[in-house]
């Protein structure tokens, strides 16, 4: 429920940001292109195959990725099929790059399902191209015998679109790669906005008490989040109506050929780098194996260090054009201080509208900068946060009862996400 009234937020706050006009394909359910090969050959021999699930809170849920895993296993009991779940939720593309290594590629996956249309929603199309081009040349550079498959959700905003005859903005910007690369792709929201226009289908309601039975059926709660016996099922219905195309598209298994690509300046190179002591100046602890927060995130944040006090910085130099944070968001937040190649330090804080918990997130450092070797500094500051007028109204009444989660003011850092190389 965290990360689905955060996700709420974040579409509503991108959707509100004017947008250049941007061709929208037209809507089509699936699209085989070249299909998946490997995968094809590995299930006909029988093999165990590793599927991937990169993407957001909608792929986190227990829902279509559970339900097509369970889909495979039936249709094909040849074959063995072990999931790997690498979903955050109220995160896109622009972090799911950065962690692929981490998150997929270390697990050796066949086959890789990439799920960012809904938070990638507000992201411009040359963002959306850098970041998913990424991915797809990331994946191949670790394996090009890895199948890959874009898979397109929505939510109520998208609806106008897809009723119209187009897919939604964010999902026709990675067309463009699918074509390039020759992917195929779901779109997972055609069948449901057919069905919402027919009347068989409601969007956004209360959930029923019996929503199984439920006519017509309820989609979601918050016109977001599919409900796992109706919008999730529909989604993972559309794999299997899909899977007979994609099949005969399947030609011969081997290597996926690797054009040049779309945009020279993609996030090919993006990387998740492990934090090292050398980095940290001042009072920091790394927190051990059954701290509550490192128990939480171990399984994106394998390290996870809290600055002590006041002072306490993170330092570090690297060539390339982009660096962030892999960090939490949480009540305990403080005011960061980020200065880039010792100009003026910009600040930012640690806590937002919605931290009434803790929240992995990402602190942007630098962009887009020349290629060239940077020096980084990130200090916590002295700085109070009025934390209770950050929050949103509705949250400020939690603050009032529980005060004293807020008194600190600190930074937990799990990671570097760069664009370039470390400069040791």
């Amino acid at each position: 429920m965290r990360y689905s009234l955060f996700l709420v937020w974040l579409v509503a706050a991108q959707c509100a940001f004017s947008q250049e006009p941007f061709p929208l394909r037209d809507a089509v359910e699936c699209t085989p292109r070249e299909g998946l090969p490997n995968v094809k050959a590995k299930i006909e021999a029988g093999d165990s195959l590793k599927i991937g699930y990169l993407g957001g809170s909608i792929t986190a849920a227990s829902g279509w990725r559970v339900q097509s895993r369970d889909w495979f296993a039936e249709t094909y009991p040849e074959a063995t099929f072990e999931e790997i779940h690498a979903a955050i939720g109220g995160t896109g593309s622009d972090l799911g790059v950065f962690r692929l290594h981490n998150d997929v590629l270390r697990h050796d996956p066949d086959l890789v399902f990439v799920e960012f249309a809904v938070n990638d929603g507000g992201a411009a199309p040359e963002r959306i191209h850098k970041s998913m081009e990424g991915i797809v040349r990331q994946i191949w550079k670790f394996n090009p015998e890895i199948d890959i498959c874009f898979v397109y959700t929505l939510t109520d905003k998208m609806l106008g679109d897809l009723h119209a005859g187009k897919m939604p903005r964010a999902a026709s910007a990675m067309e463009v790669l699918a074509d390039h690369y020759a992917i195929p792709s779901i779109h997972f929201g055609v069948k449901v906005a057919a069905m919402e226009k027919s009347g068989e289908l409601v969007f956004k309601a209360p959930k029923p008490d019996n929503i199984a039975e439920a006519k017509p059926l309820v989609f979601s709660s918050d016109g977001v989040h599919p409900h796992t016996e109706t919008g999730h099922r529909i989604y993972s219905e559309t794999i299997a109506r899909s899977w007979p195309a994609i099949w005969a598209a399947s030609g011969k298994a081997g290597a996926h050929s690797v054009p040049a690509p779309v945009r020279e300046d993609n996030w090919e190179n993006a990387k998740q780098v492990a934090i090292t002591p050398a980095m940290l100046k001042g009072a920091w602890t790394k927190l051990d194996e059954e701290h509550t927060l490192a128990k939480r995130f171990r399984k994106n944040m394998p390290t996870l260090y809290k600055a002590d006090e006041a002072g306490a910085s993170l330092e570090f130099k690297f060539e390339g054009t982009t660096a962030s944070v892999f960090d939490l968001l949480g009540p305990d937040g403080g005011l960061l201080k980020v200065q880039i190649d010792g100009g003026d330090a910009k600040s930012v804080k640690r806590i937002d509208g919605y931290c009434t918990y803790h929240r992995m997130s990402k602190t942007g450092l630098a962009s887009e900068l020349p290629s060239q070797i940077h020096e980084v500094k990130v200090t916590l500051s002295d700085e109070k946060i009025d934390k209770r007028n950050v929050l949103f109204e509705k949250n400020r009444e939690y603050f009032d009862k529980n005060e004293d989660r807020y008194k600190e003011h600190t930074w937990y850092a799990g990671s570097l996400l760069i664009i370039g190389d470390i400069v040791k």
